[in-house]
């Protein structure tokens, strides 16, 4: 346990700013309440930053992210005259990249952040919009699962080669790179979760074993016949008290709409976990209250899964909701990781005050309101401090 920790926030652009404006709100509040000293170090950087300075962000940031001891990402993406903005061949890169690759991208490769951690849960006062209605498909307690996704390989490497004219050439192709040991440690990452989320979870409504779910392609990609045989010898050697479970990437995505119950932790490569859990979230509410975090051995980035938005920005509109959940896994896994109990308790009350703000439904935002008007980001981060300081207090 610590005195104080560092913490590195890249606010990015469009929505990404005002959001992380709010999760800071919450984070003073998370520094009376529980009386731990946060350091935070903003940096200005992203596509906005990438127009007016021809890079990404400052020299050196890069550094004082792998050197804070958590890093929080509000969005990146950045439109001018309507057209996203690019990288210029060769700066940084030897291929133009969407303005923010460097926070998002370029952070998880160079700090390894292998497992993407998606949790996908429905919370009590939230309705979905279906056909253009409000309405309440899914019952709450039965949305209850987290998506883990490998986040170095697949089809994500970015990797291209020549293709000779024997072999179809000429051209250039992009191989699907799924390896053996990065394979075992995102699949051991989520048996772990599926122990550590049975430990937690008596008394619930679903109270059951720990089971791990392989979504895959496997019937017809070889790269993914590989991840399901490997996913199967590590969990039968090394986690028999687990419950293992395999399900095609098509199947599962009707699956998850229509019986999100069924589902503990499931564990995906890179694009199939990407689709997965951008789909889990039309179960929760939408982008605006779903999060996700980027976690390795040594480091973590948390971020709200939504876009920047640029058609919403500078409008005080959008759902803060989903970047102080960000804020909440970042809690639990500095605490978990440093052993102190105060920042898992403080992710705990964190928790609780988003439920008690999204069950009375009064300062929810357009996205979440039952008149789809709704009230201002501001409005809502400001009622979800309020919930933790009163969390707290009870």
């Amino acid at each position: 346990m610590k005195e104080r920790y560092s913490l590195v926030l890249l606010p990015g652009d469009g929505i990404g700013i005002e959001v992380a404006r709010e999760a800071m709100k919450v984070l003073d509040a998370i520094r009376e309440t529980e009386g731990v000293v946060f350091d935070v170090e903003e940096i200005e950087c992203g596509g906005h930053y990438y127009v007016e300075h021809g890079t990404e962000w400052p020299a050196g940031s890069f550094e004082k992210c792998r050197d804070a001891d958590a890093i929080l990402l509000g969005a990146v993406g950045h439109d001018v005259d309507g057209k996203p903005v690019f990288t210029t061949p060769g700066q940084p890169y030897p291929t133009p990249q969407l303005a923010g690759y460097a926070q998002v991208i370029g952070n998880r490769i160079a700090l390894d952040l292998f497992a993407n951690v998606r949790p996908v849960k429905l919370y009590p006062g939230v309705v979905h919009k279906v056909h253009d209605k409000m309405t309440q498909v899914w019952s709450p307690g039965l949305v209850d699962y987290v998506v883990v996704r490998e986040n170095t390989e697949d089809a994500y490497t970015g990797e291209t080669y020549e293709v000779p004219t024997a072999k179809g050439g000429p051209g250039r192709e992009t191989p699907i790179r799924i390896t053996e040991s990065r394979t075992q440690r995102i699949c051991r990452f989520a048996f772990e979760l599926a122990r550590r989320r049975a430990e937690s979870r008596e008394g619930a409504v679903l109270d059951r074993p720990p089971r791990v779910t392989c979504v895959e392609k496997s019937n017809i990609i070889g790269a993914h016949r590989y991840f399901r045989e490997i996913f199967e010898e590590t969990g039968r050697e090394e986690y028999p008290d687990v419950e293992r479970d395999t399900a095609y990437f098509d199947a599962f995505c009707m699956w998850q709409v229509r019986n999100p119950e069924w589902f503990d932790v499931v564990v995906a490569p890179n694009l199939v976990g990407d689709v997965i859990s951008d789909l889990g979230s039309a179960t929760q509410g939408g982008m605006g209250v779903a999060a996700g975090g980027n976690i390795g051995e040594q480091h973590g980035m948390f971020e709200p899964i939504h876009g920047s938005a640029p058609k919403h920005a500078g409008q005080d509109k959008a759902n803060p909701i989903a970047m102080v959940l960000a804020l909440r896994m970042l809690l639990e896994w500095l605490g978990t990781r440093e052993r102190d109990d105060r920042l898992v308790r403080a992710g705990e009350h964190l928790e609780g005050a988003v439920a008690a703000v999204l069950t009375s439904g009064d300062s929810l935002t357009y996205d979440l309101a039952s008149d789809r008007r709704g009230v201002s980001c501001s409005r809502c981060g400001d009622a979800i401090v309020r919930e933790t300081l009163a969390v707290r207090q009870t």
